[in-house]
């Protein structure tokens, strides 16, 4: 019996890996096996899944559709092979990825002869309406079979229903809330039919750019916002584990947009900060970022 493949898709910051966390802790009673692709070396989504998933696979240093398409084929093969075998293995593409590509990767004979890519999930940020015109999100918005709308409780009533419908026009798909609990037995179909494989041109990776920082010693929270705070006009995604002099506990940082939020970590290995900055070429510059988080080393400004 082949294994079902559940992937989700959606762009940088869009809330995948939320989406992927309260699958995880459900009580479904079912082994699941969690593939996590970071656009970058340092895999934050890994660690933030990792005392969650029945077994957290983190694919690093590019896109799963492109130059990691080799390391995804064996990293299916290896989960496939586990005994006793996952009930179902979740991929989170980095939100970079077109999902066509991770598509015709699982048409591969020997990964088909296994398991079987039953849903694709895309994830929709309701705060970021611009990005409905950006060509990477039109072609993860065409892969996904099923939308789930992502923060949702922060945009007003009007604002959402302007959403459904816009996403309404562009297919029939199944639409859900991030806000109501999406129980997996929602996001399969019974007798689906054989999934087709895209002709249209895979949208590429190579327009962002992206840098990693590290830091042994704590650093100091308001020096820290304020390099953040004027990064962030450049920025599409920023994450990390940072520890502060004023805290004992490791803090997560997320940024998508213009949105920054601070919140305690899960347990943490991490002995310093450990971030990941993500823009476009021509308007993120990673070497003037790390200039400027090379500043907070100095704990004398």
């Amino acid at each position: 019996m082949r294994v079902p493949v559940l992937l989700v898709t959606g762009f940088l910051g869009s809330g995948k890996t939320t989406f992927i966390n309260r699958l995880l802790l459900q009580d479904h009673g079912r082994r699941i096996a969690a593939i996590v692709n970071d656009f970058g070396s340092i895999n934050i989504d890994a660690a933030l899944l990792d005392s969650a998933a029945d077994g957290v696979i983190g694919l690093k240093n590019g896109c799963i559709c492109c130059s990691l398409q080799g390391d995804l084929m064996r990293t299916l093969k290896l989960v496939l092979s586990r005994d006793p075998a996952p009930d179902l293995i979740v991929i989170e593409a980095s939100g970079v990825a077109d999902p066509a590509g991770i598509t015709q990767s699982l048409m591969d004979p020997v990964i088909w002869a296994q398991a079987r890519l039953e849903t694709v999930v895309g994830i929709i940020d309701a705060t970021d309406p611009a990005r409905q015109d950006d060509p990477l999100w039109q072609a993860q918005l065409r892969g996904s079979d099923v939308l789930c709308l992502s923060k949702t409780a922060m945009v007003d009533d009007p604002a959402k229903e302007r959403l459904k419908l816009a996403l309404s026009v562009q297919g029939r798909k199944l639409m859900l809330d991030m806000q109501e609990p999406v129980p997996l037995s929602v996001l399969f179909f019974r007798d689906a039919p054989l999934r087709a494989v895209s002709t249209a041109p895979l949208q590429p990776d190579n327009r962002f750019c992206h840098m990693e920082w590290h830091c042994e010693t704590p650093l100091n929270l308001r020096q820290f916002q304020r390099v953040i705070t004027a990064l962030t006009p450049s920025l599409l995604r920023a994450k990390g584990f940072v520890r502060f002099e004023s805290q004992p506990a490791v803090t997560l940082f997320q940024l998508a947009g213009n949105r920054v939020a601070l919140s305690r970590a899960p347990e943490c290995r991490e002995t310093g900060s450990t971030l990941v900055l993500i823009g476009e070429h021509g308007i993120f510059d990673p070497e003037t970022a790390r200039r400027a988080l090379d500043q907070l080393r100095n704990t004398d400004l």
